[in-house]
């Protein structure tokens, strides 16, 4: 088996001052009128240090995954990935925001960004600072609901952030004991995507719904899963092993359209939770990322799908 690498200045000075025929009269009221400007930026502090960035950011540039977290704080986008681009839940909300990726300088130029957010381990960082502000993350650095405070912190919606954390924890935890007050305490959960022509089952951090599963939920994953895939994330399987991987439930993410033949095989057929119809078909492209606005949507489908509510 072979892994492989599943594919984030403007200051504004205000100046107030009055007008009067008689200079003692003018430098009274230009005394009396003059108000300290509302701050245009604050100071965050990455990974790498303090930045400022805009207090109100109104053109923000996501270059990695971090898109559903800037939607659901109400933050104007005018740049996003690809992988978000094609999130048919967020056709809406991203109608109108231009498709980029930080190899397109010219496009981001031509978008004049307040604000740039990525991950660390995109490129050309150096010349998108000498853009806009950009902050990025190391994915994993911290776990996935402090990314989203996080990026709170970074828009200066940071109490939002914070009281949406709070609630959805205590939701997600309520739904899990639910679930396995239902399925039982020792019944395994596996959650594998098809992407391409290869298979890859996951940990408990690489969004698809693992973080809900496993980490609020307090569901479990097979012992093949524990072993090879929750130290990295992700482990790459192939098609005959399926079954080694599979939980008495498989949360089974791919695209729509997507060549799913495996699914007539005798070895695919033969897997416990395929014939005990306890597999969760799920469409990848909403899956994909572990932002508020996911996160929401995978609760939502595991009440239904668990629950029936």
């Amino acid at each position: 088996m072979k892994k492989a690498i599943i594919p984030f200045l403007m200051i504004f000075v205000l100046m107030v001052s009055a007008c009067s025929n008689e200079e003692t009269t003018n430098n009274s009221e230009s005394t009396e009128n003059k108000k300290e400007p509302a701050s245009e930026t604050i100071t965050y502090e990455t990974e790498n240090g303090p930045i400022e960035v805009p207090s109100k950011p109104e053109r923000v540039i996501v270059l990695s995954s971090f898109a559903g977290s800037l939607i659901d704080l109400d933050i104007n986008l005018v740049g996003v990935d690809s992988w978000s681009k094609m999130n048919p839940r967020w056709e809406t909300e991203l109608k109108n925001v231009e498709e980029v990726s930080e190899e397109n300088l010219e496009k981001i130029i031509e978008l004049d960004p307040d604000l740039i957010i990525g991950l660390s381990s995109i490129q050309n960082i150096d010349k998108l600072q000498e853009i806009a502000p950009t902050v990025t993350y190391t994915y994993g650095k911290v776990d996935y609901l402090q990314q989203h405070i996080e990026i709170g912190k970074l828009v200066n919606k940071e109490e939002e952030a914070t009281a949406w954390v709070e609630s959805f924890k205590e939701r997600a935890q309520e739904t899990g004991d639910q679930i396995r007050e239902k399925v039982g305490e020792d019944t395994t959960v596996s959650v594998i995507e098809k992407f391409d022509k290869q298979f890859y089952v996951f940990g408990d951090n690489w969004g698809r719904g693992t973080e809900i599963l496993y980490q609020e939920m307090n569901l479990k994953m097979p012992k093949k899963v524990k072993s090879d895939a929750l130290e990295d994330g992700w482990y790459a399987i192939s098609s005959e092993v399926l079954g080694d991987y599979a939980g008495d439930y498989l949360i089974l993410s791919q695209r729509p359209g997507s060549d799913n033949s495996f699914q007539e095989t005798d070895t695919y057929k033969n897997i416990p939770a395929v014939k005990n119809n306890q597999v969760i078909e799920v469409d990848a492209r909403q899956f994909y990322f572990n932002d508020p606005n996911t996160l929401e949507f995978q609760l939502d489908s595991f009440k239904n799908t668990f629950l029936g509510k």
